[in-house]
C-alpha cells in the first residue's frame, strides 16, 4: 500500500499581500474610469466635453488606487486571522 503524496502547505507572506493589493487594484481601478467616465459622459455632467469627463475619471480613478490599496492590504491581512472556512492538516 502506497502512502498518499503530501500536500504543501503554504503561507500568505506579507509580500504576496502587497502584490496581490496592487494587481487588484489595477483592475478595479480601470473599472472605476471606465465606469466614471461613462457616467459622466452621459449624464450631461461634462456637456458632452470628453476631454473634461477624461480629466474627472482620471482623478477620481487617481484618488481611488490608493485608499483601496491600502484597505484591500488591511482587509487580506484581517482575514489572515480568521478561522472560518479553514480547515487544519
Amino acid at each position: 500500500m502506497s502512502t498518499p503524496p503530501e500536500i504543501p502547505v503554504y503561507r500568505e507572506t506579507r509580500l504576496r499581500s502587497v502584490i496581490k493589493a496592487i494587481s487588484w487594484r489595477c483592475v478595479g481601478t480601470l473599472d472605476t474610469f471606465c465606469v466614471s467616465f461613462v457616467v459622466l459622459t452621459f449624464t450631461g455632467v461634462t456637456d458632452g466635453n470628453r476631454v473634461q469627463a477624461l480629466q474627472l475619471s482620471s482623478g477620481i480613478a487617481g484618488v481611488e488606487v490608493m485608499t483601496k490599496i491600502v484597505l484591500f492590504y488591511l482587509h487580506e491581512r484581517a482575514w489572515m486571522r480568521v478561522s472560518l472556512g479553514r480547515k487544519r492538516l
